[in-house]
């Protein structure tokens, strides 16, 4: 049974950069942007243990969490900016502009929401912000804010910091270094009053080149077919939803290197071209693998040809043509689909032949990152339709556990707006260099399951 808890709002404020410090901006979006305006907000938290009675924190963490925000938006300020969900989409900053920052107070057991086993996922929710989703319009007065903030105070045990985004503003890798650098400003006020030396981020969208200048023209009028379309929104079970609870998987570095080097022996045997077989591509390949047995285990699904997809990005900071900086801030990832028929995944091979074709389509990025980026939008509303696609978002490059505020690393990340089996997470594990944390949302009756479908799979047994 789910646990019982009360989340109370104790303050609401509007935190933007320090006053006069940005002129005002209008950010176009470039195709990389508007390719993500098919998707939801984003959702993510992280938790730091602090072990300190409400009105401390109020009084010292608080205050110097809106201070530092306020400095860090003076570098970042799409993100206190409005989407203007017209025709063309631009993000546009203007003086006054801020950050809803809630700050809230739980009773819930917060060493029982920082831990791996499974917990309810309805939990998670009342821990963010909620932002409307990017809907098209003809008027220019339809805006959302780009991102909004919640803290909340688990008295005498910690706090959590959950950020809600429009995924069109920035990605993961941009995402992740606006948090850092608000970690490192808020670090350095607190201690010594003086900012940090920063990579600052860049903003300028010329340096992403549209190829023929076709795909944001493409990409706009995808986008506009689907939410102009008579069709009705898809329904939401709120039976699956309920019963739905979040758990983490960690595969150890151990582990990790066993799956590498049975997929690199199956390659050589079958006396295949090197395929690219790395801790991404082996964990994917086990995670797809497996979501699918999992989710298909009780089921009468018998049809060997049904074709299952696999739809990661792939960072390509440095892999277009025209050079784009490290620190560009926006989106820059490639869509990757991959598909295979049932059997081909659930045969006793499986993991390694779900490993093979990631490594495949991951190396077709060397012949150019943009090769077919004109069905891209049109690729994903096709295979989201199947209801056979799986997604997966994070990066244990983005190193997260080491966003440290001054508190120490966080205790845990989650990424809340990732449903049951459509998707999961990747993160480097808090505990042991070299190994991961994969988060995942299953239904409450599959938890009998959770640990036998894994290690089947872990250990290549498909029966």
């Amino acid at each position: 049974m789910a646990q019982q808890y009360t989340v109370q709002v104790v303050d609401e404020s509007h935190i933007a950069p320090p006053p006069g410090s940005v002129p005002p901006t209008v950010i176009p979006l470039t195709f990389l942007d508007v390719s993500w305006l098919f998707c939801c907000p984003i959702e993510r938290i992280l938790f730091y243990e602090l072990p300190f009675p409400t009105r401390h924190l109020m009084q010292n963490i608080i205050p110097h969490l809106k201070h530092s925000l306020s400095l860090t938006l003076h570098h970042f300020f799409p993100l206190a900016g409005n989407l203007a969900c017209n025709s063309k989409p631009f993000i546009q900053f203007n003086e006054g502009d801020s950050v809803r920052v809630t700050v809230t107070e739980s009773d819930a057991d917060f060493g029982h929401l920082v831990g791996n086993h499974p917990r309810d996922n309805r939990a998670f929710k009342p821990l963010l912000p909620k932002l409307p989703f990017p809907f098209p319009s003809v008027s220019s007065d339809n805006k959302i804010p780009v991102m909004a903030i919640q803290v909340t105070v688990f008295p005498n045990s910690g706090i959590s910091i959950g950020v809600t985004s429009i995924h069109v503003a920035a990605d993961g890798s941009s995402f992740n270094h606006f948090m850092k650098s608000w970690a490192s400003i808020h670090k350095s006020v607190t201690v010594s009053e003086s900012l940090p030396p920063l990579s600052l981020p860049c903003h300028d969208r010329n340096v992403i080149k549209d190829p023929n200048g076709l795909l944001l023209s493409i990409y706009l009028k995808d986008w506009r077919s689907v939410h102009n379309s008579d069709a009705p929104a898809p329904a939401i079970d709120e039976n699956v939803q309920v019963d739905n609870v979040r758990v983490t998987l960690v595969l150890s570095r151990d582990q990790i290197d066993k799956l590498k080097q049975r997929v690199s022996a199956q390659i050589r045997s079958d006396d295949e071209s090197p395929s690219r077989v790395s801790t991404f591509v082996v964990t994917s390949a086990l995670m797809w693998v497996y979501m699918i047995e999992l989710q298909e285990s009780e089921s009468e699904i018998t049809d060997g040809d049904m074709i299952y997809h696999f739809v990661p990005v792939a960072d390509c900071r440095e892999r277009f043509e025209f050079p784009i900086p490290a620190s560009y801030f926006g989106n820059c990832l490639a869509f990757l689909f991959i598909s295979a028929k049932r059997s081909e995944l659930m045969g006793k091979e499986g993991v390694v032949f779900a490993a093979k074709a990631i490594g495949r389509k991951i190396g077709e990025l060397e012949k150019g990152a943009l090769v077919g980026a004109e069905k891209w939008t049109s690729n994903l509303n096709e295979v989201v339709k199947t209801g056979r696609v799986l997604a997966v978002g994070g990066s244990p490059k983005f190193g997260v556990y080491e966003t440290d505020f001054g508190w120490g690393r966080p205790k845990k990340l989650e990424f809340v707006h990732f449903g049951a089996y459509g998707s999961f997470s990747l993160a480097e594990s808090r505990d042991e260099e070299g190994a991961i944390e994969i988060g995942l949302v299953i239904g409450r009756d599959k938890l009998d399951l959770l640990n036998v479908v894994f290690q089947r799979r872990l250990n290549f047994n498909c029966l």
